[in-house]
């Protein structure tokens, strides 16, 4: 058989086929119903979220007894109308194999498991309605990324998994290493040699592609990264994931206002593309994961962000008529309960937060003029404030030098990096979009863990 002529359950139930003869659907048994003259399989091949109904009109002739839930069958048969039912169409089944049998004791029978639950059989959550959503949600929203970025002129460039520089510069990098553990060979100062090692130096996963998308960006212009990065961290909250996906794009001769124009169209092209391209996985999301998640995302489609300083938004906290956790003070970076009232109490809608104090800001994000400043960007939402960071970078060689140089970098290290403001240096700028966290706002889904096929967290690499 040729095999895109097999029929996909989703175009049946959505009746994108020539004909009602002579059809073959393979997929895993969800439920079965047998009395003595009809027997009824509900078969889900994954292409969507609902079961369509095989109606067995003499049980006797097939070994269905052979048949459990989560069994993979064959069925040839032809299909039939049925008006005023919740599905509008039906198969009768006239050939049924068996490709292969699931045991009475399943481990997915047909009641209601928890997330906890789930997440212990990692291999197995993506045949449950649930995470099978959560699976074609995730692959339609980063189509949807891509889609954007290469309608805009953009150029999708893939920055390196391994690196030896820590572009945020905060050590929680997890090392890559080849040497023996047990033979550690030592330098003069008694410490890893790592000359010894696979690449001759001190080399880690990526936390970041954003150095290397600067790089491109200085040559073909406007550039997007979308790939896994890693971050060491021991935290074990239901928003962060030591390994996760990050889309960062970088924009040549771009300031950070034309960056922020970017930052607000992308993120309602995102929104609407769900509401309008994934309206099953979003129907299912408000009824089974938290309701009003569509009115949610039409509304701050319908919104104008609004742009205010770090200077404006800690003075308005700092008169709100409210009383937070961490006190406002300027220079302090802003919390969570201070984002959310910015987006959700003061403004409601989103917010765009400019010109950060540069002590708590990247060593390459550009300085105002004011030299206390940096040209960064953090775009806050309601219900979980941060969801985008950016910033203009600096351009200028002989500043972005002597910050790092007061920050004790390595310079011989990123001699390439200063390289750029030397030949050609143009204005640029870029943000990063933790791929994760806009599934869980865009879903509704309240941990990362459950929008990542496989999550790695701290004390957790199964699977």
């Amino acid at each position: 058989m040729d095999y895109f002529k097999k029929k996909k359950i989703k175009d049946i139930l959505q009746k994108n086929i020539t004909s009602y003869q002579d059809i073959t659907v393979l997929g895993w048994v969800k439920t079965k119903r047998v009395s003595k003259n009809i027997a009824f399989l509900e078969l889900n091949d994954g292409s969507t979220v609902k079961n369509l109904q095989i109606v067995i009109l003499n049980p006797s002739d097939f070994e269905l007894e052979e048949i459990n839930r989560g069994a993979s069958l064959k069925i040839k048969g032809y299909l039939e109308d049925v008006p005023n039912r919740e599905q509008s169409i039906e198969m009768k089944a006239e050939e049924i194999k068996i490709i292969g049998k699931a045991p009475e004791n399943y481990v997915l029978q047909k009641k209601k498991h928890t997330f906890e639950f789930l997440r212990e059989i990692a291999h197995l959550r993506p045949r449950t309605k649930t995470f099978s959503t959560v699976n074609r949600f995730r692959n339609k929203i980063a189509y949807a990324i891509h889609k954007y970025y290469q309608e805009k002129g953009f150029q999708y460039i893939h920055s390196p998994i391994i690196t030896a520089s820590d572009a945020e510069g905060a050590g929680e990098m997890f090392k890559v290493t080849t040497l023996d553990f047990d033979n550690l060979p030592k330098n003069e100062q008694n410490k890893v040699d790592y000359q010894e090692d696979f690449f001759n130096e001190q080399t880690g996963l990526t936390v970041s592609g954003q150095l290397e998308a600067e790089v491109m960006a200085t040559a073909l212009g406007d550039v997007y990264t979308f790939g896994p990065t890693f971050r060491a961290e021991n935290s074990n909250t239901s928003r962060h994931a030591s390994e996760f996906w990050m889309m960062e794009p970088e924009m040549a001769f771009c300031n950070l206002e034309e960056m922020m124009d970017v930052i607000e169209d992308f993120i309602k092209y995102l929104f609407k593309y769900a509401l309008d391209e994934a309206n099953e996985e979003m129907a299912f999301f408000g009824k089974n994961i938290e309701e009003g998640r569509k009115e949610t995302l039409k509304k701050i489609i319908n919104s104008t962000f609004a742009r205010i300083t770090y200077t404006k938004a800690v003075d308005i906290l700092s008169k709100a008529d409210q009383e937070f956790e961490f006190p406002v003070e300027w220079g302090m970076d802003l919390q969570t309960e201070h984002e959310r009232y910015l987006t959700e109490e003061h403004y409601n809608k989103p917010v765009l937060v400019t010109d950060y104090p540069k002590e708590i800001k990247a060593f390459y994000m550009r300085i105002n003029d004011d030299d206390k400043t940096v040209a960064a960007v953090d775009c806050l939402v309601p219900e979980v404030g941060e969801i985008i960071g950016g910033s203009q970078r600096e351009e200028r060689y002989d500043i972005l030098k002597e910050r790092m140089e007061k920050e004790g970098m390595n310079l011989t290290k990123y001699e390439w990096f200063l390289d750029l403001r030397k030949y050609g240096s143009v204005p640029h700028s870029g943000f990063g979009l933790g791929f994760e966290r806009i599934l869980m706002y865009i879903s509704g889904i309240k941990n990362i863990r459950d929008v990542i096929p496989f999550p790695r967290t701290p004390g957790n690499a199964k699977f």
